[in-house]
């Protein structure tokens, strides 16, 4: 994100459905289903903040049983290529709100949704049915914030991607119904203009796909030339769901303070990944 003058969840164990009523999430008998319900009038009424510890329960950090951390990190490559390649034979809906505040109000909105769609060569396809006037104020969307919609809040981290990161592994945890191994992720060398993610992610002991991952993109530009522009990037949390057996983004959400020289910033995102429907036999 950058500022406009110089430029710029899903709680697993409950959210709140517009008619108040309590919606879990968890695996039942070995099946998961990660079901996205979160309604934006609502969050509006909490203070910012992202929180990258919702539903999750006490870290233990002894290692895991019967597998070396190496051996999970391999498994977790081999898992995530599987899915990201079974996500490309998918068409899924794509709605993406972002807001920004005057004190607790509102004061301007991005509003677009977009069937995605991938060709034969696997090449990403968009199609905008909806997209409102962008009136956000205080904040300019540069293509390092799409970016961050199209590959990092959705990240997959596949064999060949976990060669440039680190991955420091934190313990095991429990989120909802999951057993997850965590790891801290961070970019092994930055490069140029190379972008990444760093944050942690949740891999779920069975399936070992990611569940959840929080973090932000980078690397961000604060201090800058003149007539340059701060690049920030807010902290945001994101949630999969399990998808004819491959845990696939569903949903989004971020509520943060962007520091700008000039003054904060409060940017609130939600982004929807729904309606996934197969391509073909």
């Amino acid at each position: 994100m950058g500022h406009a003058v110089s430029r710029r969840v899903l709680t697993i164990c409950t959210c709140l459905q517009e008619n108040g009523t309590k919606v879990t999430f968890g695996r039942a008998h070995k099946l998961a289903a990660f079901v996205v319900l979160l309604v934006p009038t609502l969050a509006l009424k909490l203070a910012s903040q992202t929180n990258c510890d919702d539903g999750n329960g006490a870290l233990d950090s002894a290692p895991p049983k019967n597998l070396t951390v190496q051996q999970v990190i391999d498994k977790l490559g081999t898992a995530e290529s599987a899915a990201k390649q079974a996500r490309s034979h998918y068409t899924f809906k794509q709605d993406v709100l972002m807001q920004t505040f005057s004190g607790s109000s509102v004061s301007g909105e991005f509003h677009e949704v977009t069937t995605v769609s991938y060709d034969a060569n696997g090449k990403r396809k968009e199609d905008v049915s909806y997209a409102a006037q962008p009136s956000l104020q205080g904040i300019q969307l540069t293509p390092a914030d799409m970016d961050d919609i199209r590959i990092f809040m959705p990240l997959m981290l596949t064999s060949e991607d976990i060669r440039g990161y680190k991955l420091d592994y934190d313990g095991q945890q429990h989120v909802d119904d999951l057993d997850t191994f965590v790891f801290h992720v961070s970019p092994r060398k930055i490069e140029g203009e190379q972008r990444y993610f760093q944050g942690r992610i949740w891999v779920d002991s069975q399936d070992f796909q990611i569940v959840k991952l929080c973090g932000k993109s980078g690397p961000e530009k604060v201090r800058v030339k003149k007539r340059e522009r701060p690049q920030l990037q807010p902290l945001f949390v994101t949630y999969r769901q399990l998808v004819d057996g491959y845990w696939l983004p569903a949903f989004t959400k971020s509520d943060d303070l962007l520091q700008f020289p000039e003054g904060a910033r409060r940017l609130r995102q939600i982004v929807k990944y729904t309606g996934y429907k197969k391509n073909g036999p």
